[in-house]
Order: structure tokens, then sequence, then C-alpha cells
């Protein structure tokens, strides 16, 4: 994707928002994923990708792509790039997802609007908040009334 004044943003927003997916991929071990990927076993890398995002958001927001690649070799640590789609309401995100021996990292091949407006600060905002609307949101039970 060509990189415009708005990307470097909205690669943030989306970082904040999928972290804690990527923090349970990473739990993964890392010759499993890139097995699955060299074997092509595309529909098991779906349901990891899935049970990772469902403890987070609404079913169906954050899919596994169309592939991957990784980096595996002799003299250092491997690295995995997973191929996402994040379709919050009214957004549809194409990303690759980087996961590391430390860390992990989004790049967004392409994003839609599905109704986008002639501001780009308003797509960016209706981004960040059709994300934070596709998470679930943590409730407590009410606390019982001293008698």
């Amino acid at each position: 994707m060509k990189k415009s004044d708005h990307s470097m943003e909205r690669e943030k927003i989306l970082a904040e928002a999928i972290s804690p997916v990527a923090t349970e991929l990473r739990l993964l071990d890392a010759g499993d994923l890139i097995s699955l990927l060299r074997m092509e076993c595309y529909g098991n890398l779906a349901d990891l990708v899935s049970s990772a995002a469902e403890l987070y958001f609404h079913p169906g927001t954050v899919n596994f792509g169309a592939g991957g690649e990784y980096t595996l070799e002799w003299s250092g640590a491997p690295k995995v790039i997973l191929d996402l789609e994040i379709k919050p309401r009214g957004v549809s995100v194409y990303a690759r997802l980087t996961l590391a021996d430390t860390q992990a990292g989004i790049e967004i091949d392409h994003i839609a609007f599905h109704d986008p407006s002639e501001d780009p600060q308003e797509n960016t905002a209706f981004l960040q908040t059709s994300l934070r609307d596709a998470r679930f949101v943590k409730t407590y039970p009410p606390m019982a009334l001293a008698s």
C-alpha cells in the first residue's frame, strides 16, 4: 500500500487494538506456525487466528487472510508473517502481522471504508471507534450490598 500521512496513525491504532491477539499468537511455537505455512494448512492457521481473536473481539472481526510467509535461518531467530483481514463495522483492513521472538508488528496493505468521509481524520477516528466497538468489554458482576 502506498503510504500516506495517515498510514502510520492508522497502523498505530490497529496495532494497539490487536496487540492482545498478537500476544496470544506469540504463545504458539514458531516452528508450528512455520510448518503450517510451509504445508499450506491455511484452515488450521485460520482456526488458530480465530481462537486467539475470539477472546478479545466479536466473531468475524479478525480473520486469517490469504496466506503468509516466514524467515527461518540458521543464524537468526524465526519470524512469521500472517495475512489478516480485520473487519469491524464499516471498514475492512487487510494487513500483515509480523510475529518475532520478542515483539510483533502490523503493516496495513489496504484499508477500505464502507462509507468514507472526505476528511481523512474522520476516517481515522472512525477506524478507532469501530475497532473499540468490536472488542469485548469486560464487565464485572454487581457487588452485593452489605446487610
